[in-house]
């Protein structure tokens, strides 16, 4: 089993607390988030910006690996993904991912639609997800 370790650090109420986000690799460290950057918009990152991050990231790897297995050549995926968040009940609650992709590659633009498609629902990240996971796909 493959094991990634992200950590946060909190000190605080929520509103006026503040906290810190690494990862184990180093590719963040001690990153600022608290209340006024997943409420307000303010500098920082916050939860929901990163599984848009990894969602994106996994979603591209794993139509690159499906389009490869195709025999499709040429390939360059861009993704975002927006993960959004919504009240529910006495809190909140992430309700919908939406992947924006454009890809370019040696097949015709259905075969790469098609195989979009599979990457959306199969990449673990969107497994992850319990969430209405929606897509735009261009294809360059």
């Amino acid at each position: 089993m493959i094991t990634r370790t992200g950590s946060a650090h909190w000190e605080g109420g929520l509103k006026g607390g503040t906290g810190t986000v690494s990862t184990k690799s180093g590719a963040l460290s001690d990153q600022p988030y608290g209340f006024n950057t997943r409420f307000e918009d303010k500098p920082g990152t916050n939860p929901e910006e990163l599984i848009g991050a990894a969602h994106a990231s996994c979603f591209s790897m794993a139509l690159a690996m499906m389009l490869e297995q195709e025999g499709v050549g040429g390939v360059t995926v861009k993704t975002s993904s927006d993960i959004m968040m919504d009240k529910e009940g006495d809190g909140f609650a992430v309700k919908k991912a939406h992947l924006t992709t454009t890809i370019t590659g040696d097949a015709d633009e259905a075969k790469i639609l098609e195989i979009a498609e599979k990457a959306k629902a199969g990449c673990p990240i969107s497994k992850l997800l319990n969430a209405e996971i929606t897509m735009d796909a261009t294809v360059a």
